[in-house]
C-alpha cells in the first residue's frame, strides 16, 4: 500500500491541475471581448434583438459567469466538451480528427530538434576552439533570434518559387497516393517543411546546451580516468560522458513541450497544417469558445503525458534515478544493544 502513495498522490494532483487549468482558461476567455453571437450575426450581414438574445439563450451565454462556469465543469466531468458554435461538430470529434496531425508534427520537431541539436553541441565541445564550435555558435544564434513564423515565410518564399523541391502547403497531396506506403512518402514530404521550422529555434537550444554541459563532462575525474586507461576518445565521449550530458537535454525537452504546441499554432498557420494549431486559430478568429477551450484542455493533458515520459526517459539515462531508494530505506538497521 505504500508504494502505491506517490502514485495516487502523482494522480491527485494531476487531477487537480487539470481542474486548475479548466477553470482559468474558461475565465480567461470569458474575459476577452466579443462573443461567438456577435461573430455569427456579423457574417451574416445582422439580426434583429429578438433573435440575438435567442441565440445567446440557446448557447448558455445569458447566464451569469458562475453558473456557464459550473455547467462547464460538469460537462467536462461528464465528457462532454460541447459543440462548436462555428463547425456544427462536437467538439470531442473536431480535436481528434485534428490530433494526430499536431502529434506527427510536434514529435517529429521534436525529434530533429533533439537529435540535431545534441550532435552539433558534442562535436563542437569536441573542439571547442575549431571551426565548427564558431559555426555552430552562429547558426544557434541565428536560430534561436529568428521567428519561427519568419522562418517558415523564408521557407515557403525559398521552396515555392526558388527551389521547388518541398510542398509547401497542407499535409497530403489532394489527389491521393494508390498504396499506403505512397500515402507515408507523401505525408513525409509534406512534413519536411513544418517540422523543420517548429524544430529550428529549438535545435539552437539543445545544441548550446548539449555543448556546455559536455565541456563540463569532459572535464571530470572519471573522463580523464578513463582516458588514463587508453579508451578511445569515441567510446569516451559516447560510452561515458554522452548519459551524462543528456540529463539537462532531457530536463530542458519536458520543460519546453508546452511551447512546442505554441509553436504548432504559428507553423500550421503559415503551412495550412491540419493540426489543432490551425483549428485554435481559426476557432479565436471566430471566438469559438467550446472548441478553443477543448484544444487547449488537451493540450494541458498531452503536456502532463509529456512530463511523464521525461520522468521515464530520466532512468533511461541515468540508471541511478530508477534504483534510488529513500533515505530512510537505506539507513541501516541497529544491531546489538544500545550502548
Amino acid at each position: 500500500m505504500k508504494r502505491l502513495l506517490p502514485l495516487f498522490s502523482r494522480l491527485a494532483s494531476t487531477l487537480g491541475l487539470l481542474l486548475a487549468v479548466v477553470v482559468l482558461n474558461f475565465l480567461l476567455i470569458q474575459m476577452a471581448p466579443g462573443d461567438p453571437v456577435s461573430v455569427i450575426v456579423g457574417e451574416m450581414g445582422g439580426a434583429s434583438e429578438e433573435l440575438i438574445a435567442r441565440m445567446r439563450a440557446e448557447y448558455g451565454l445569458d447566464q451569469p459567469l458562475h453558473v456557464q462556469l459550473g455547467v462547464y465543469v460538469w460537462k467536462i466531468l461528464n465528457g462532454d466538451f460541447g459543440f462548436s458554435y462555428y463547425f456544427k461538430e462536437p467538439v470531442l470529434s473536431l480535436i481528434l480528427q485534428r490530433l494526430p496531425a499536431t502529434i506527427l508534427l510536434v514529435v517529429t520537431a521534436l525529434a530533429v530538434a533533439v537529435l540535431v541539436g545534441t550532435l552539433l553541441g558534442i562535436f563542437s565541445a569536441r573542439r571547442p576552439r575549431g571551426p565548427l564550435n564558431y559555426l555552430v555558435t552562429l547558426v544557434s544564434l541565428a536560430g534561436y533570434s529568428a521567428p519561427v513564423f519568419w522562418t517558415g515565410l523564408m521557407l515557403v518564399i525559398l521552396f515555392s518559387s526558388i527551389l521547388p523541391l518541398f510542398p509547401v502547403s497542407g499535409m497530403a497531396d489532394v489527389r491521393g497516393a494508390e498504396t499506403f506506403l505512397g500515402n507515408v512518402v507523401d505525408i513525409a514530404h509534406h512534413l519536411v517543411l513544418p517540422a523543420v521550422t517548429l524544430a529550428s529555434i529549438y535545435i539552437a537550444i539543445y545544441s548550446r546546451l548539449s555543448r556546455a554541459t559536455m565541456l563540463d563532462v569532459l572535464g571530470a575525474d572519471y573522463i580523464r580516468t578513463a582516458r588514463a586507461k587508453g579508451l578511445s576518445e569515441r567510446r569516451v565521449v559516447y560510452g561515458h560522458a554522452l548519459r551524462n550530458a543528456l540529463i539537462p537535454v532531457v530536463t530542458m525537452v519536458g520543460l519546453q513541450f508546452g511551447q512546442l504546441f505554441a509553436g504548432a499554432v504559428l507553423v500550421e498557420t503559415v503551412f495550412n497544417w491540419p493540426g489543432l494549431g490551425r483549428l485554435a486559430f481559426e476557432s479565436i478568429l471566430r471566438r469559438d469558445y467550446p472548441t478553443l477551450l477543448g484544444i487547449l484542455f488537451f493540450s494541458a493533458i498531452l503536456v502532463v503525458v509529456a512530463n511523464i515520459l521525461t520522468d521515464i526517459a530520466y532512468g533511461l539515462v541515468d540508471p541511478r534515478i530508477r534504483t534510488r531508494k529513500p533515505a530512510a530505506a537505506r539507513k541501516p538497521k541497529a544491531t546489538g544493544a544500545p550502548r
